[in-house]
């Protein structure tokens, strides 16, 4: 949708919940090429939270907190948190006008789901034209753009990210399940503003060392390498 290539969000999380050592993992990698990095609201204390934005900020980062919650008051929460820490953007939530409201007035943007999302990790439930409509009438109240958790879709993942992103006139970010370089080719046609990874990281299905996938990662996407040989498959 936006005729430059996907940036990548690298996120310090496994299973949903960001990594005990976040902060250590982020200043080993720091150099890389990666520029968007980001965390979801659990599995840190809302100091370290904060120090980790901090570093990251330090670092000249544009930071992502992505918010796994399905009601308002826990998204309002998770909302409330990311502005303590000082971050960029608000991924997450169910759409609430409430919790946009909040993000506006704390000069956060915000990208709520969209869909039928359930469970921890998130899987996402509904039709493609529902979630179209949805994200319409968000966009109608003034939000920045959608977190679509494509390949944690029950349905066809494929024709719902390449609907979507062509149809909604907003940023998307395609969240969730990106584990292999065959994945990465279907982001890469399917152009979304960015694209979120972070378990497959911890997983090495990018490669050896975390800095060295980020690097791996971005160099695939902006048409300057292949697929390493062995690594095609999900």
């Amino acid at each position: 949708m936006n005729g430059t290539a996907s940036e990548l969000i690298v996120m310090l999380t496994y299973q949903d919940k960001t990594v005990p050592n976040a902060k250590n993992i982020f200043e080993c990698s720091k150099e890389s090429r990666a520029r968007f990095w980001g965390f979801k609201e659990a599995g840190l204390p809302l100091s370290e939270m904060a120090a980790l934005t901090r570093c990251m900020k330090q670092a000249g980062k544009t930071v992502f907190l992505e918010v796994v919650s399905y009601t308002e008051q826990e998204g309002l929460k998770g909302a409330q948190g990311a502005a303590f820490c000082g971050c960029d953007v608000v991924m997450g939530t169910m759409f609430s006008e409430k919790i946009a409201d909040f993000c506006k007035e704390n000069g956060l943007r915000y990208m709520p789901f969209v869909g039928d999302v359930r469970e921890r990790p998130s899987v996402l439930y509904g039709s493609v034209d529902e979630m179209i409509k949805q994200a319409q009438a968000a966009l109608e109240y003034g939000v920045d753009g959608f977190d679509l958790l494509g390949y944690r879709y029950v349905g066809n993942a494929a024709v719902l990210n390449e609907t979507f992103v062509r149809e909604v006139r907003a940023p998307v970010c395609l969240a969730g399940g990106i584990n292999s370089f065959e994945r990465l080719a279907q982001v890469k046609r399917t152009s979304p503003w960015t694209f979120t990874i972070g378990s497959a990281f911890f997983e090495h299905r990018f490669g050896d060392s975390f800095r060295e996938q980020i690097d791996a990662v971005c160099a695939f996407l902006a048409g300057e390498s292949d697929v390493p040989e062995g690594r095609s498959g999900a």
